[in-house]
């Protein structure tokens, strides 16, 4: 290599930085840029850091986005808890976990003013029994009680209608180590009805439901619980749960397979819940085809409304999707046979989730990373779901939306035509159809051989090959290293050789502090997968 090659500014090798820039190793050896703290908290928020990446350990990944989230709670405490809050409240995110780690870090690691947004901002981010025993466990973690983390439990337990209240403590009696008689031995709420008196004296001594309250009260679901808890009649527990809306988390696990109970518990069965329990439907015979259940089931996962109201998210959706078409567990031993028609509905169920997107019109170059690092780790913690597989479902979105568009993944293998050995090494056009479903792309994916990443490329040969694009939209880690020339500097060349103001989108699909785009170019975007919201901020920035 020539002195001329180390100084070049138009064509550096991805190795090795490009002159003049604030470009920083990545883990995988190469060069990229750093993302800003904010931008390396919503990664967090929304991707978690579950199974580390293929670089990465899931604690060298969770130790610094932990540091990412002090950092931003030391530059503007109230600006963090606000995005904790939005991020959280909008559904946006596969999982809440992180949000509840973010906030217990705000309310422990803050300023005055940070810390007593964030324990006003509890009952927002925790809104159901399992991520209150989450927050007590971070704040034990993060250093212990205090007055204000116990106010703001206590806060959580006596500020909910006590039917509220009720069902709550009965669907999630523990978690993490953690249960509501804890919660409240520590927190020591106030009651402010008789009902709710009640409900403690029931969480706490397990006193008050030995006879039946009266029909209609805010506490009959206790009385409910503890009778199912005691008998062995299921045409008594299908009762309990037809008259009293018993979840399943109360009904005695011996009762779980009869399809008698799972009757029951269908029609108040909200859409999470749903989909985490078809498998188990199936496998006790009451979702089958043409059966009143299956009619009842494919109604829910159609219901729009409904699936955006219960901040439904797409990963639940596609997880539920991939297991319930294999016909067996990831982890157990259960094994059912697949309806077709729910497999359909899911894959439908999957792009409704999202939010509406308006078409931008745009000729679009999709491109996917399919390297070794994007087959590490787990997104959100869901078992066999890759950033490979999430990339292929997120880009499957676009496709649907933009006519205009052609998909191609890197890999150690290419058939795309070139001059250059390097394209037939590196870039391979894909034959999907936004019409294919969901599963069959994701299958499509894994069998796609892997190789090393050049996000170059998809501009390369767009210039070699004189095509017209407006977009490109590249789904990677970021962890690339492969490539004589960094991808802002294709873009460049492909801008200056074709006239057109071409636009690059990078969505990063692991909570890194990597990406690909130059922070300091207006045509270019960084975003994060799998975010309910990307889909449209892509449209709306190709549109501009």
């Amino acid at each position: 290599m020539s002195y001329a090659e180390h100084l070049n500014e138009k064509q550096t090798s991805q190795q090795f930085p490009i002159p003049g820039t604030a470009q920083v190793q990545n883990s995988a050896g190469g060069y990229s840029f750093a993302v800003d703290e904010w931008t390396r908290l919503d990664r967090f928020l929304i991707l978690g850091c579950t199974g580390g990446s293929y670089y990465a350990t899931e604690r060298k990944l969770t130790i610094e986005n932990a540091d990412a989230v002090k950092k931003c709670i030391a530059a503007d405490g109230l600006r963090t808890v606000r995005r904790i809050v939005q991020i959280s409240q909008e559904g946006r995110a596969p999982k809440n976990e992180p949000a509840i780690l973010a906030l217990a870090l705000c309310a422990k690691k803050g300023d005055l003013a940070t810390r007593r947004a964030a324990f006003e901002a509890v009952p927002a981010v925790c809104r159901i029994g399992t991520h209150v025993f989450q927050f007590a466990e971070y704040v034990q973690a993060f250093g212990g009680w205090s007055r204000g983390s116990r106010g703001a439990v206590a806060k959580w337990y006596s500020e909910k209608e006590a039917k509220d209240l009720a069902y709550q403590v009965v669907k999630y009696q523990s978690r993490n180590g953690w249960s509501n008689r804890d919660l409240l031995r520590l927190s020591h709420p106030k009651a402010k009805s008789p009902e709710q008196i009640a409900i403690y004296n029931w969480i706490v001594k397990g006193e008050g439901m030995g006879q039946e309250w009266p029909k209609g009260s805010p506490v009959e679901l206790l009385w409910a619980f503890e009778k199912a808890k005691t008998t062995t009649d299921v045409n008594e527990i299908v009762r309990l749960i037809t008259d009293y809306r018993l979840p399943r988390e109360c009904v005695p696990t011996e009762h779980l397979n009869s399809p008698k109970v799972w009757e029951a518990l269908l029609p108040h069965m909200k859409p999470e819940a749903l989909v985490r329990n078809l498998a188990k439907m199936t496998a006790v015979g009451l979702l089958k085809p043409l059966s009143a259940a299956c009619t009842t089931i494919l109604g829910k996962l159609s219901d729009k409304d409904a699936l955006v109201k219960a901040r439904l998210h797409p990963i639940k959706v596609l997880s539920a999707l991939l297991t319930y078409k294999s016909g067996h567990g990831v982890r157990g031993s259960l094994t059912w046979t697949p309806v077709g028609q729910v497999v359909d509905a899911l894959d439908t169920a999957f792009y409704t989730t999202f939010q509406a997107v308006e078409p931008a019109n745009k000729r679009t170059f999709l491109a996917l990373d399919v390297s070794g690092s994007m087959d590490g780790g787990e997104v959100a913690g869901v078992p066999g779901l890759t950033p490979r597989i999430a990339s292929g479902a997120m880009a499957m979105i676009t496709a649907a939306t933009e006519k205009q568009h052609m998909m191609a993944a890197f890999t150690n293998t290419g058939s795309m035509p070139s001059m250059h050995m390097h394209f037939r090494a590196g870039l391979t056009p894909l034959d999907i159809s936004p019409k294919n479903r969901l599963d069959v792309v994701c299958e499509f994916l894994r069998q796609i051989p892997m190789g090393g990443t050049d996000c170059s490329l998809p501009m390369m040969y767009a210039t070699h090959h004189k095509l017209e694009v407006d977009t490109f939209i590249v789904y990677t880690d970021s962890e690339t290293w492969a490539g004589k020339m960094h991808p802002v500097q294709a873009l460049k060349q492909y801008r200056q050789s074709s006239g057109i103001g071409a636009k690059l989108i990078v969505v990063g699909m692991v909570a890194n502090d990597f990406t690909i785009a130059d922070p300091n170019d207006a045509g270019m975007l960084d975003v994060i997968g799998m975010d309910t919201a990307v889909p449209s901020i892509m449209a709306d920035f190709s549109r501009v």
